[in-house]
């Protein structure tokens, strides 16, 4: 499968939809507080997504050998590391929780990414974790412009995150996006310096590092056929942005007034 490069007339689409999925997280955030299920999470970002007009990419998503994705979004609390099952246990203080929202609209562009949330006051180790996490990804796409690699991204993420004392999730891996769900290229959180596929304008892709506090080992839950966990309980974070290739750098597309404020290192969203 090749890379599918978008064109200036496929931006303000995609913007769009990247807008608009950003906006559910914004809509989410006053809610997610000690005593919320995650259910009632999925029933709030299907009826944001309603309200706007787009429709949930993973609400019946079915990859080969997996059953249908029973929620409107991902959530993922505590050693759930990515695929989480929305459902009716309520959250309680301490508890992190990562939730993943993937939208289309209408016209038929897709907008993903999430957010770490902390559920009243956290451990010092889980707020540092979400923090690393977040550092780990901003630190990822500042390597993102024509004629760098993928290698480079990678290498940026898992550096920094070993180097803190946490581990990379190796099995799985940003993705191509636009008008389908996952597009090539794969974007590993891991990797070498100047190798993998080299960078160009027009490429667009997710990067969503998974970082665990302890071993990067991770198992799958048999009982619903999607819930991954780390194999040894420990706590994992993610976080996730669309970003667009330029011709000068990157441009971060899942930005809306509610985003977290940017690490002191990042200057910009834009180069």
């Amino acid at each position: 499968m090749s890379i599918t490069l978008k064109t200036e007339a496929d931006l303000p689409g995609l913007r769009n939809a990247c807008r608009l999925a950003s906006e559910v997280l914004d809509y989410l955030t006053p809610h997610i507080k000690p005593g919320i299920t995650t259910r009632e999470i999925d029933r709030l970002a299907a009826q944001c997504m309603a309200e706007q007009g787009t429709r949930s990419a993973t609400l019946g998503y079915q990859p080969e050998g997996y059953p249908p994705y029973p929620g409107s979004v991902c959530t993922s609390p505590n050693h759930v590391v990515c695929h989480g099952i929305p459902n009716d246990k309520p959250l309680k203080k301490g508890d992190i929780l990562n939730v993943d929202v993937t939208v289309i609209t209408p016209d038929g562009w897709f907008g993903d990414n999430s957010r770490m949330f902390e559920i009243g006051a956290v451990s010092i180790a889980a707020r540092r974790l979400c923090r690393l996490t977040f550092e780990a990804m901003w630190h990822g796409i500042l390597q993102i412009k024509p004629g760098n690699r993928l290698g480079d991204v990678g290498h940026a993420i898992q550096k920094f995150a070993e180097g803190n004392g946490l581990s990379v999730v190796r099995e799985y891996c940003g993705h191509g996006i636009g008008r389908a769900f996952h597009e090539e290229p794969q974007v590993l959180h891991y990797g070498r310096p100047g190798t993998g596929e080299r960078l160009e304008p027009g490429m667009v892709f997710t990067v969503e590092p998974m970082l665990n506090l302890g071993r990067p080992e991770i198992k799958h839950l048999g009982h619903d056929g999607w819930t991954v966990v780390t194999k040894d309980h420990s706590l994992t974070a993610q976080w996730e942005h669309q970003v667009l290739v330029t011709p000068t750098g990157y441009e971060v597309l899942t930005l809306s007034q509610g985003s977290p404020a940017l690490p002191d290192f990042v200057q910009a969203t834009k180069t």
